[in-house]
């Protein structure tokens, strides 16, 4: 008996797998037989029922008894450059049918497939000119008699290739481990076994790779799925601590100076903010150190909820530190935090890598007495010369920006501090239910009352002028606008419009209209006071690199145009959008892109034209990258399922979740027999890296 994780032998003691199949499966990340059943096919083929060539259709498979006919060539004269061509006729005797196979480069064959001779085919079929052709087949003798051979009626997976691997090496060699094993163990508990119809795992495990019917496949898939969907939320769930929070050591209430600040606003809290603030006021509550993200459409009011609740921090003398990925984002929440919050007494101060010399050591010294109440910044906040007096609640913005040493290095500067992640990059249900499965998390899907949906306009060269036009109407209203470049500058190297260029270009587009440029290469200082000047409404628009993608907020900028926006992924130009439609006037945004798009590059802008949901974006940008390319996980190891899909299995993962929570409420420890077998496979065969889902 084994686990199916813990075959550690060599994919070298296997026939065939000599220097060059053992480099091509390495590059597979192969290299154990555990390794080798990990690796799913990437598709079967239903080889189990016959499919005569007079019945075949253009691009279909056949799959029957044929007889060679003929040998014939066609192409040049020259015996090296013409090309076999082999005359086939079906006798299967469930129809007939001629197919002519095109060996391209496979003039051998002639010593091998010899004339009258009875052969198996497994074939894909096109028709050129009313003649039934192959270039891509399998042939294998029949047996003497003429019949089926024994591999007929299978239905065979089909697996990724690399050099020098093959089909028939591959599938020999998952035989040749499948047989090395008596039986595997099971993993999951015969309770939820038996509840939800799964079979067992040596079963399953054997017909994932070799299925004797598609039905039972599929009950395989299941099974295997579910194992590792399960272990994944368990993992995760016992890392985040799934006990229930019945000490309470604070109030859960909000405080004097909270109800204070919302008084103050000159609008009311939407529904969804009253709820995420319930949410993380009893987090804040508990002895419990608070593990939450906080994720909001672009514009849903996600920082105003940050604000308030780090009043409810302050108000038991404690300190606050929020965190954002760049000095310009940084700079404007503390300008919004100040003007909301220093009303109300509480002392804010801003840290970033710019502030130098006798300021910078008066700052510090004041964060390390505690005389600074919250302390905003970039990446500066947890350097080595930062200390808190006593910190207790760390805010992030834009989260996914910070790798998780730079967390965990803000996060040693307490003992014991709260946590908020916020990411205005909604997150799709599946990834939250597995990557962000040991957080909480809390959701604003409803936007301020009175904002309009961004109208999206797809625009081809052919509709440049237009687009022009259109965005001058606005400017004629007293309304504002962006143009944003992938470059800043052409350097003679790119056909890509670039700010710089441009920003000439549309000067004389707009005579007298105000505008600046803006890119990444200015300081700061010159880029905050473009946006101030921006702000007051002194400039109409900004040519603009994409810094202008978070933490920007002027109302009255009604035109975003996006250049080359095929070279900008789904999260991006979500962001870009979101910098217009923040009032009530109606707004536009101009995805403009060239003549030759990749067909991914077509989904993107095909989902910002019909949608300016954020979730469902972000569904969308799931189904299109992968969950690897939108965690950043893609090489890690960390999530590579071989059985469940996170685009198609969200009821699978909903399950799964809900019996890791039903196992880990019933015995936490895992320590009844019921649960010795989900405590022997961790213990003995873990299905993911613990670290990998702790620092997730």
């Amino acid at each position: 008996m084994a686990y199916l994780r813990a075959l550690q032998t060599s994919i070298k003691t296997l026939g065939g797998v000599g220097p060059a199949a053992a480099k091509a499966y390495a590059q597979l990340g192969i290299n154990t037989y555990s390794d080798l059943l990990l690796f799913s096919p990437r598709a079967w083929e239903d080889r189990s029922k016959v499919r005569p060539l007079g019945g075949i259709q253009d691009s279909e498979m056949a799959n029957t008894l044929v007889e060679v006919l003929a040998h014939t060539y066609f192409g040049q004269r020259s015996a090296k450059k013409r090309t076999l061509k082999i005359l086939l006729r079906d006798v299967s005797g469930q129809g007939d049918g001629r197919l002519s196979l095109l060996c391209f480069g496979r003039n051998f064959l002639e010593k091998s497939i010899r004339v009258g001779a009875i052969y198996y085919i497994y074939a894909q079929v096109s028709i050129n000119r009313g003649e039934l052709q192959s270039s891509q087949f399998e042939l294998h003798p029949a047996t003497e008699d003429g019949s089926f051979p024994a591999s007929f009626g299978s239905i065979l997976p089909i697996y990724p290739l690399r050099g020098a691997l093959t089909q028939r090496l591959i599938r020999a060699n998952v035989q040749k481990v499948l047989d090395s094993v008596e039986r595997f163990e099971e993993e999951l508990p015969p309770t939820l076994v038996a509840e939800h119809s799964l079979i067992p795992m040596d079963e399953a495990i054997r017909i994932w790779h070799f299925p004797p019917s598609f039905a039972k496949h599929q009950k395989a898939r299941k099974t295997l799925a579910l194992d590792e969907l399960f272990y994944l939320q368990l993992i995760a769930r016992r890392r985040k601590g799934l006990q229930e929070r019945t000490v309470q050591l604070r109030t859960a209430n909000p405080t004097k100076i909270e109800l204070a600040l919302i008084e103050s606003l000159p609008f009311a809290l939407t529904g969804d903010q009253i709820t995420v603030l319930h949410e993380i006021r009893k987090d804040l509550a508990t002895d419990i150190p608070m593990n939450r993200l906080l994720q909001g459409d672009v514009g849903s009011g996600k920082t105003l909820v940050a604000w308030i609740t780090a009043l409810h921090v302050l108000s038991q003398n404690a300190q606050v530190a929020f965190m954002a990925p760049t000095e310009l984002l940084a700079r404007q929440h503390a300008e919004s935090g100040a003007k909301l919050l220093e009303p109300l007494g509480v002392r804010m101060a801003f840290l970033t890598g710019s502030v130098k010399s006798k300021e910078r050591k008066l700052l510090l010294q004041a964060i390390a007495d505690g005389e600074v109440d919250i302390v905003v910044g970039t990446h500066a906040l947890f350097s080595k010369e930062v200390t808190f007096k006593n910190l207790r609640y760390v805010i992030i913005d834009e989260q996914h920006r910070f790798g998780v040493e730079q967390r965990l290095a803000l996060m040693e500067k307490a003992e014991v501090p709260d946590l908020l992640l916020m990411t205005a990059t909604p997150i799709p249900r599946t990834l939250s239910l597995t990557v962000f499965g040991n957080l909480n998390v809390s959701t604003i899907r409803t936007m301020p009352p009175g904002r309009k949906p961004v109208k999206t306009h797809l625009v081809n060269e052919q509709s440049r002028k237009r687009m022009y036009q259109a965005v001058g109407v606005e400017f004629s209203r007293g309304h504002q606008a962006y143009f944003v470049y992938p470059r800043i500058d052409d350097s003679g190297e790119s056909e890509l419009r670039d700010v710089t260029n441009m920003f000439e270009f549309l000067k004389a587009e707009y005579p007298d209209i105000p505008s600046e440029l803006i890119h990444s290469k200015l300081d700061d200082e010159e880029k905050m006071s473009i946006l101030k000047r921006y702000q007051s409404g002194e400039l109409s628009y900004l040519v603009s690199t994409s810094v202008v993608e978070v933490g920007i907020d002027i109302p009255n900028a009604t035109c975003m145009v996006i250049e080359h926006a095929d070279r900008f992924g789904l999260s991006a130009l979500h962001q870009l959008r979101g910098r217009v439609g923040r009032s009530n006037l109606p707004s536009y945004c101009f995805l403009v892109f060239g003549d030759k798009l990749t067909d991914e590059a077509k989904q993107r802008l095909t989902v910002m034209k019909e949608s300016t949901d954020g979730f469902y974006i972000a569904e969308k940008d799931l189904l299109i990258r992968g969950p690897g390319e939108m965690t950043g996980t893609k090489q890690s190891g960390f999530l590579r399922l071989h059985y469940a899909s996170l685009t198609e299995d969200l009821p699978l993962i909903e399950l799964a979740r809900a019996e890791a929570d039903r196992v880990l409420t019933k015995d936490p420890a895992l320590l009844s027999a019921e649960y010795a077998v989900i405590r022997r496979t961790l213990a003995e065969a873990p299905p993911f890296a613990l670290e990998s889902i702790e620092a997730n």
